[in-house]
């Protein structure tokens, strides 16, 4: 048996969403879910502790970033990202791959691996395949994410082609350099840019290895949104039925409510937590913007219909004032109310799957929610 699998509870039948449950080596996830990215083993503003009290039961490290610092080894060393960070909950890792290739003027492709500059001092560092499985076994989540190559948008259908049959050859010799099949599982990933016939082509070779999950990826990179919607349709009926799905980096409310349609099972996304500490809760009515003027003298929550701790125990007045004098407090409690948000929106469309209202609760959140410009997702 893989270290984590998949169980299908009930499909709607309206559409693809799915009712499941993830069993990993650190407890059962109930999906569809939603995962806070903590880049460098922590999310930005908040407590494993605090994590946990909102809910959250499985969260994001970042493979690059960890292999710069502190290292994989250390974390080894530390017995692990699970007790280097003190966190009892399932980890997914990244493979690094979409860092590496946002420097696109820091590195070079090769079908070895690819060479770049570190961001941060300049250092001459290369990861190949081998080498990530090498970091991800060291680092020791729950779910780890081959190495692909994610093409960037736009690019030409023969660049995009070539990128995704190397993504193929990597993530077969990511199978091969896995140490600890036992304990971690190790999930394929689908790109393919925006060509479907080429997403068809990525999913059928990446799921002929036979991973015990698959991710999509390349999506949510300046394409539009709509495109991102077509392109899974095109796509996640090449995916089995008896495997997770999950879709890398997208995170919006709407997108989150589409992706559940189209029959995905796992998110993740920084936007709730980086709009937090700039201003912007996500509520039950849509986006409050708490730095306006407007809420100066308004000593309601955030969300009156919210029982997270920021909106339990205090006001956008006070929380406002916070994040105008730059209070670190300000953009905790706005980190907390968003995570909260965002983990009880999956909560309530797993109870509206389970009981067959799902359709009012999308239309409901779309609602609200209505395609938020760049400018506004910032």
């Amino acid at each position: 048996m893989p270290a984590v699998t998949y169980k299908l509870i009930k499909q709607c039948k309206q559409s693809g969403a799915r009712l499941g449950k993830l069993i990993t080596p650190h407890g059962e996830i109930d999906t569809p879910v939603f995962m806070p990215v903590g880049t460098q083993a922590s999310v930005k503003g908040i407590s494993p502790e605090e994590l946990n009290d909102v809910g959250a039961k499985i969260i994001l490290g970042n493979t690059y970033h960890l292999f710069l610092r502190p290292g994989h080894e250390l974390v080894r060393e530390a017995g692990g990202l699970h007790k280097f960070m003190n966190w009892n909950g399932s980890i997914l890792t990244d493979s690094g791959g979409f860092q590496v290739f946002s420097l696109s003027d820091l590195r070079k492709i090769t079908e070895e691996g690819v060479y770049f500059s570190s961001h941060l001092d300049g250092a001459k560092l290369f990861l190949s395949p081998e080498k990530v499985m090498e970091i991800e076994n060291a680092l020791g989540a729950d779910i780890m994410m081959a190495f692909d190559e994610c093409a960037p948008y736009p690019s030409s259908y023969e660049y995009t082609k070539k990128s995704l049959e190397r993504t193929t050859r990597w993530a077969e010799r990511c199978l091969k350099a896995h140490a600890n099949e036992k304990n971690q599982a190790l999930f394929g990933i689908v790109q393919g840019g925006t060509f479907a016939d080429l997403r068809k082509q990525s999913a059928r070779e990446i799921v002929s290895l036979d991973f015990p999950g698959y991710a999509i990826g390349g999506l949510s990179v300046g394409e539009d949104t709509q495109i991102m919607y077509d392109m899974l349709e095109e796509t996640v009926p090449e995916l089995p039925a008896d495997k997770a799905r999950y879709l890398m980096g997208v995170g919006r409310p709407d997108n989150l409510v589409e992706g559940v349609i189209r029959g995905i099972d796992m998110f993740d996304c920084v936007l709730p937590t980086r709009i937090g500490r700039n201003g912007t809760a996500l509520t039950s009515k849509g986006r409050v913007i708490v730095r306006d003027a407007k809420y100066a003298h308004d000593y309601t929550p955030i969300d009156p219909e919210c029982d997270c701790p920021a909106c339990r125990k205090h006001t956008k007045a006070y929380i406002r004032h916070l994040l105008n004098t730059n209070e670190i407090l300000g953009a905790r409690l706005m980190t907390i109310h968003n995570l909260y948000y965002f983990v009880n929106l999956m909560r309530e469309i797993r109870a509206s799957l389970e009981v067959g209202t799902f359709g009012r609760l999308a239309e409901d959140v779309l609602r609200n929610y209505p395609e938020m410009t760049k400018a506004e997702a910032d």
